[in-house]
């Protein structure tokens, strides 16, 4: 009920005048039964822009820090992830992904919508990164079809860093269904998992036509702020070095009193 009413009255019809959003293949969405939405991953609105424009309900995964919030503002971010379906997930530690694979498991058995984003996090840079094997594992364990999603715009409207998305029409093209019966019973293989994962970032790189690079988002960001840290570093260390003409004579005059 609570989804229905931030979907149709509250939130909704809000967001669709902010992003008056445009889309191609929603026919493609199953009508009923479990599927899985497999989309590339460029925003934080990302979760929020796909269920406006389809019938159904569709589950994604967010950090458990979102419902933990405290005062106002906790209390209205926490019921705004409850109320566009978003399933609280403990992400810290060695069993993360255990945990997020048994949600979309729940979900998928249900007979719902369940969101994923096979690079893991949002791209560092426009570019799709290479998937991680969950998206495969959940595919041959529930047997539910894969449908490929590609989000565009959402990096436009909010560029990383930057809390409050700018107003701009953002596009949703999905594709059709992905089946991977043939795969039954070898969800433990990892050369099958691979396979299957590069399927589906493949399918949705020719919703997307962005470009791809074989390593993953997060290897990537973490390399981007090394640099960033060891440009910083660098420039705090050379305005320590050069101080001007008159600090270079200071020195060459030695300290005061010599």
């Amino acid at each position: 009920m609570f989804y229905w009413l931030m979907r149709h009255v509250l939130a909704g019809p809000l967001l669709k005048l902010y992003f008056r959003p445009w889309t191609k293949g929603v026919e493609n969405i199953p009508a009923d039964g479990p599927a899985i939405l497999a989309s590339n991953h460029l925003a934080v609105i990302d979760s929020f822009v796909l269920p406006l424009v389809l019938d159904r309900q569709v589950q994604f995964l967010g950090k458990s820090d979102y419902f933990t919030g405290t005062g106002l503002k906790g209390r209205l971010v926490a019921g705004f992830m409850r109320g566009v379906g978003t399933i609280p997930v403990d992400r810290s530690g060695g069993k993360a992904s255990e945990a997020a694979l048994a949600t979309g498991l729940r979900v998928l058995s249900d007979g719902g919508l369940f969101g994923i984003y096979p690079e893991g996090t949002r791209s560092p840079d426009g570019r799709m990164y290479r998937g991680k094997t969950g998206v495969a594992r959940l595919a041959l364990e529930s047997g539910a079809p894969v449908v490929p999603v590609a989000m565009v715009g959402t990096d436009v409207a909010q560029p990383l860093g930057r809390a409050m998305p700018k107003p701009m029409p953002i596009g949703v093209v999905i594709g059709e269904p992905l089946d991977f019966s043939r795969y039954q019973g070898m969800e433990n293989d990892r050369f099958v998992l691979r396979s299957v994962t590069d399927e589906i970032v493949y399918a949705i790189l020719r919703l997307s036509e962005q470009e791809y690079v074989d390593v993953y988002a997060a290897t990537a960001k973490a390399r981007i702020a090394a640099e960033k840290r060891a440009a910083e570093a660098a420039a705090k260390d050379a305005s320590g070095k050069d101080e001007g003409p008159e600090g270079r004579a200071a020195d060459a005059a030695g300290p005061a009193g010599e």
